[in-house]
């Protein structure tokens, strides 16, 4: 019993500590959050709208829906009333919109959201103008 009071006592275990190694993480993913932020681009091309000019109407596929400024629409140059479009897609199972950038975006809308245009696939038809900004 001698023997055992000469011994140091033994040393108590510390569990070891996780919080540099989580500072050190974070300061790690601040600086790549920084590093990519700066040098990611910004664009520098402005939003330009799209332009429709007058084109002949056998040129357009179809059948198109047509929205002009004013609220005015048509399908294949034909004049039609909103409430009359569900019959005169009655027979359609693939609609062409074009939109004039001068027409309300509103319109637009309101007609796709239609029941009557539910069923039918739609596809915007955009005119490509090479060397005009």
């Amino acid at each position: 019993m001698a023997r055992r009071a000469l011994l140091p006592p033994r040393p108590t275990r510390q569990p070891p500590d996780t919080s540099l190694a989580i500072v050190n993480i974070v300061l790690l993913l601040i600086f790549f959050f920084l590093a990519t932020g700066s040098m990611t681009a910004t664009p520098q091309h402005t939003l330009a709208l799209s332009q429709t000019a007058d084109l002949p109407i056998e040129q357009l596929p179809k059948p198109i829906l047509i929205v002009e400024e004013g609220d005015v629409i048509s399908i294949d140059g034909e004049p039609v009333a909103p409430e009359l479009l569900g019959s005169a897609v009655q027979d359609m199972t693939v609609l062409h919109v074009l939109s004039d950038r001068e027409a309300r975006a509103g319109i637009l809308l309101d007609l796709l959201a239609r029941p009557e245009l539910s069923t039918l696939e739609v596809r915007l038809v955009t005119i490509h103008r090479s060397g005009e900004e």
